[in-house]
């Protein structure tokens, strides 16, 4: 048997990675997973349902696409072949797999025929996972990635795990199927407590102990051994896709209210709500006080971190924002809203202020508390902050515990 036999490159130090869309410029935490489990010595295949023509600014994003193969990327009639493949050779796998996947169709947002067709990705993966000796695989989001990840398990490919995030999957968690794949998953991970006690809710209380909190993380390169001063004319910095979800609206109303000619506020990203944005900025008044970015890779957006006073981050949902965790980093208060995992993180009154989702006055008031802070407090609020992050969001710590949790499924 030679290096090259499947069976004997196959072991406990070669994973797989799917994820629906890969690389992406919101999904920057899973790059960063990706190189740390690498840094500690794991072989990391790459595999994404979509994504080989997206738009990533980042350099690094764009050799990650490189690295990555593509299951739709040569359209519908490869994954056709593998799924005929499939049935011919193993027709009691295949035929469980796919009365699995007709089974899923029947609670889910999306009909039948998009089930098929990831049975049919999931034959494809079969092949080249065992192709490639990968001896796990997991997926992020609870998604269609994960309905991918289940059926290729049946059809007697390597067991799998799944990130769980939220909020969209617990949008829709009665018609994701939860029970099902977190049932045939060697565990599930969740990117904070809130998440997992979410996905308790969604699953029979036998499959609880495989739930595992695995914070998202950051590499040494965004911690500041020496934070950036702080900026004299008071600018905020609110980082993310514009959607409702966000919050941007209602932190323009909050700055609105603040009535602080001399404060900047600066929106970095770019999304499906920029228009209404864009509205409200000019019917409030606020054209030349509110820059919008579009999207920026992340050495930008570190650069803003330390040309802004703090960061606000007004979401109405989330699971655990990656950006509160940059901008603490960077030795920068935050100010957040009281939902999901956020309250893990942030400490009101020690490493930035919480207020209600929602609540433009709330957060107008909280701004101007921000705003009025001696710099002497800011900067050792920005400290705490940072040590805070680093405890529990350094990226070789969490893909540490993730290593761990690869090695006990592949015994």
């Amino acid at each position: 048997m030679t290096d090259t036999d499947p069976a004997a490159r196959a072991g406990t130090d070669r994973v797989a990675y799917l994820v629906n869309q890969y690389p992406k410029v919101s999904h920057t935490f899973i790059r960063r997973e990706i190189l740390a489990l690498e840094r500690q010595g794991w072989t990391v295949r790459r595999f994404s349902i979509r994504g080989w023509d997206g738009d990533v600014p980042d350099p690094v994003d764009r050799a990650e696409r490189d690295r990555t193969r593509y299951l739709l990327k040569d359209g519908l009639l490869p994954l056709a072949a593998a799924a005929m493949r499939t049935l011919a050779t193993r027709p009691g796998p295949a035929l469980r797999a796919l009365r699995a996947a007709l089974a899923m169709s029947r609670r889910s947002v999306r009909p039948w025929p998009y089930h098929v067709i990831w049975f049919a990705h999931a034959c494809r993966l079969r092949e080249w996972l065992e192709a490639d000796g990968i001896g796990h695989l997991h997926a992020h989001f609870g998604t269609n990635s994960a309905d991918v990840a289940h059926l290729v398990h049946l059809l007697g490919g390597p067991g799998y795990s799944f990130t769980l995030h939220g909020p969209d999957e617990f949008d829709s968690a009665t018609v994701m199927n939860f029970p099902r794949k977190v049932g045939g998953a060697r565990f599930v991970a969740t990117i904070s407590s809130y998440t997992r006690a979410q996905t308790m809710r969604q699953v029979p209380a036998r499959d609880w102990d495989k739930l595992k909190v695995v914070h998202c993380g950051l590499d040494d390169g965004f911690f500041a051994a020496n934070p950036a001063p702080l900026p004299e004319q008071p600018v905020m910095l609110c980082i993310g896709r514009l959607s409702e979800q966000k919050g941007h609206l209602v932190l323009l109303d909050a700055f609105a209210a603040l009535a602080r000619p001399d404060a900047r506020l600066v929106l970095a990203g770019d999304g499906e709500l920029r228009g209404k944005v864009e509205q409200r900025i000019a019917a409030l008044g606020l054209t030349g006080r509110v820059r919008i970015t579009g999207w920026i890779g992340s050495d930008e957006v570190r650069s803003l971190i330390t040309q802004s006073r703090l960061v606000v981050q007004p979401s109405l949902m989330e699971g655990l924002p990656v950006v509160l965790m940059e901008a603490m980093a960077q030795g920068r208060p935050v100010i957040s809203t009281y939902i999901a995992g956020i309250p893990e993180l942030v400490e009101t009154g020690r490493t930035g202020w919480l207020v209600p989702a929602g609540d433009s006055e709330g957060l107008a008031h909280a701004m101007r508390i921000a705003l009025d802070t001696p710099a002497d407090r800011l900067r050792e609020m920005g400290l705490a902050g940072a040590l805070r992050v680093r405890d529990r969001h350094h990226i070789d710590t969490e893909a540490a515990k993730l290593a761990a949790l690869f090695r006990s499924a592949m015994r």
